[in-house]
C-alpha cells in the first residue's frame, strides 16, 4: 500500500513558477501508472508563466480563485472547477484574489522536463 502524505511531500518552486509537490510520478515511486499527480500552489496577486507541455493536463482548482488562459481563451475559475487543457496549448493562471489559488493537476501522460516549453512572460 502506499499512501503519500502532502507533508512529507516536499515543495519545489516549478519551471512555470507555481509551488508544486509531487504526490505521485511513475518514474519516482514504485507504482504502475501513466500519469504524475501533483499540487499546486500560486500566491495570492501572482500568476503562472506562460507554458505548453506536449502532454495533456487536467487542473482540479481546491482553494481560491483566479483567471486560467489557454491559448486565446481566457475564464474565470475557482473551488470545484476542472480544467481540460490539451497538448501543446499555451497555459498559465492569475491569482487576483487575496488567498493562495491551490490546485491539484494530472499529467497524461506523465511529467518529464523535455515535454515542457516555459516561455516569456
Amino acid at each position: 500500500m502506499l499512501i503519500r502524505r502532502f507533508d512529507d511531500c516536499q515543495e519545489f518552486t516549478a519551471g512555470d513558477g507555481c509551488a508544486l509537490r509531487e504526490f505521485l510520478h511513475p518514474d519516482k515511486q514504485d507504482v504502475d501508472l501513466r500519469y504524475s499527480f501533483a499540487h499546486a500552489r500560486v500566491k495570492a496577486q501572482t500568476k503562472t508563466t506562460p507554458h505548453k507541455l506536449t502532454t495533456s493536463e487536467v487542473y482540479y482548482i481546491l482553494k481560491g480563485t483566479g483567471v486560467m488562459h489557454i491559448d486565446d481563451e481566457t475564464s474565470a475559475v475557482g473551488a470545484g472547477d476542472t480544467i481540460y487543457i490539451p497538448p501543446n496549448a499555451v497555459q498559465f493562471i492569475e491569482n487576483g484574489g487575496e488567498m493562495d489559488l491551490e490546485f491539484v493537476c494530472i499529467v497524461d501522460p506523465a511529467w518529464r522536463v523535455e515535454d515542457e516549453t516555459i516561455l516569456n512572460s
